[in-house]
């Protein structure tokens, strides 16, 4: 049974740095799915929009009927193409949630989200003990995890819908709208995400496929 935590818990997760390893940046197919805050993230870094972003470094995963972006693998070496030529991260502050998470696992449940250590996910050896809420290293940590828990509610709620409708136009339309609102259309990364994510997220348009 796995033991949930929370931000204020105490893990083996410190790796030294990685100490040159990168086993987790390569051959992860289409598993590092991107949400919305992890777009805003990727443009501030790069400087590019989604429709760039998905030129090269991003693909679109289906699950559940509902198109998800995730990091790329790229053909040639298997690994994010974000990972340096020394097998380092070139966004590492700006990383994925997912990434920055690993190797720990998001719960969520009535209790709200907690974490899980991913036995044997990390091929470092000795790992120290380190605060969950220090490892995560993102700012304003309790919106953060508020946003996740909204949007992990979203994301099944679409999903459900999905499903249930057995409606090829349902489908479609509902992909258009949700990758349109919450990923195509440019984020101002001047500005808070949380405040534009509660704006599309109340949206006429998005209310369209889910309403509030």
């Amino acid at each position: 049974m796995r033991t949930l935590l929370n931000a204020n818990d105490i893990a083996k997760l410190g790796c030294n740095d990685c100490a040159g390893c990168s086993e987790c940046c390569r051959g992860m197919g289409d598993s590092i799915l991107l949400d919305a805050y992890d777009i805003y993230m990727l443009q501030a870094v790069t400087g590019q929009v989604f429709s760039q972003l998905v030129q090269d470094k991003i693909s679109l995963h289906v699950e559940e009927g509902l198109i998800l972006p995730a990091l790329k693998m790229q053909e040639d070496t298997d690994a994010c193409g974000f990972l340096s030529r020394e097998g380092r991260c070139s966004i590492h502050s700006h990383r994925p949630g997912l990434c920055r998470l690993f190797p720990l696992g998001r719960n969520y449940d009535e209790k709200g989200l907690r974490y899980f250590l991913l036995e044997d996910a990390c091929k470092a050896g000795n790992r120290t003990k380190v605060k969950i809420k220090k490892w995560l290293e993102t700012g304003q940590l309790p919106r953060y995890e508020r946003f996740l828990t909204e949007w992990h509610g979203l994301r099944k709620d679409i999903q459900k819908r999905i499903m249930e409708q057995e409606s090829d136009e349902y489908m479609r339309k509902a992909n258009v709208i949700f990758l349109e609102t919450f990923y195509q259309t440019p984020y101002d990364t001047e500005q808070s995400f949380y405040e534009q994510f509660d704006m599309r997220l109340k949206s006429e348009k998005f209310a369209g496929i889910c309403p509030q």
